[in-house]
């Protein structure tokens, strides 16, 4: 049995939208996890700007890191889908971080984007990745684009990625990454998530990177038959489940819990308050 232990970190995930709607999990199927009080020391950004000088790191620098990363926080961590381990080592996650954070692009811990956001940790980006399952030419939604990393990984397997933000101005810094990176097979938008992308619909996985208080009922609706969607669901400020829920047929869902998280809420539209970074 594949080993969940990593999963009883606390990650504190990116981004923000939506919650409210009751689905109680059909034929559920809670995976073993180990106490929450068992969990292992994890390290935390800085809170001040690095006093290292982030203008001399090279490309050099930043790909000897991201080896690093892979081989200590995804395959140590027990990540083991091979397409997702290659592409960890590919997508350049400085790329997605401010300035002031270069230095610690690489290590597996959130990081600050601003507006009360963070960039996602690496091993919490490859375990949602791995776990929603994708193909060659998926249609995948992601809900909370933040700084774009999550999309960016998603691309690299070679999906097509619809993705909703709902602060503005990060909408608006992804959007301009993902053409700068060449990243031509993202759409990304400003909106409210918890209403998913009807017009898109439906796809075959959706990745939600906040947490609702219960599954929204649009997204359900959106998921093909056979598709999977990876969502935190609990409560605000506490500790949440990370369930990975597959649509059977048109009426049916079975999900299965990945283990204890933490994320950000998921907002709606007229909670938002884009504050200065």
């Amino acid at each position: 049995m594949r080993n969940f232990a990593p999963l009883i970190c606390i990650l504190i995930l990116l981004c923000s939208c939506g919650s409210r709607t009751d689905l109680q999990p059909t034929q559920a199927t809670i995976l073993p996890k180990a106490s929450l009080t068992n969990m292992p020391a994890t390290s935390s950004p800085s809170k001040t700007p690095s006093a290292i000088d982030t203008l001399t790191l090279t490309d050099q620098d930043f790909q000897d890191a991201r080896e690093r990363m892979v081989i200590r926080s995804i395959e140590g961590w027990g990540i083991e889908d091979a397409a997702v381990i290659e592409v960890m080592g590919i997508v350049p996650r400085h790329e997605f971080v401010p300035e002031q954070y270069l230095d610690q692009a690489y290590e597996n811990y959130p990081l600050p984007i601003g507006y009360g956001q963070t960039i996602s940790q690496p091993y919490i980006v490859a375990l949602m990745t791995q776990e929603l399952g994708v193909s060659l030419g998926d249609r995948v939604l992601e809900i909370g684009t933040g700084s774009g990393y999550q999309a960016a990984v998603l691309a690299q397997l070679g999906v097509e990625v619809y993705t909703i933000e709902i602060i503005g101005p990060l909408a608006e810094l992804a959007a301009e990454r993902f053409e700068k990176l060449g990243y031509s097979q993202i759409t990304s938008k400003h909106d409210d998530g918890y209403y998913g992308w009807e017009e898109e619909g439906p796809f075959d996985a959706i990745v939600v990177t906040a947490a609702p208080d219960h599954v929204p009922q649009p997204l359900l609706a959106q998921l093909k038959v056979g598709g999977t969607m990876v969502i935190p669901v609990g409560p605000i400020g506490g500790i949440q489940e990370l369930w990975r829920i597959t649509r059977l047929d048109e009426e049916s869902y079975q999900s299965s819990s990945l283990g204890g998280v933490r994320f950000v809420p998921l907002t709606r539209i007229d909670e938002t308050q884009e504050e200065a970074p």
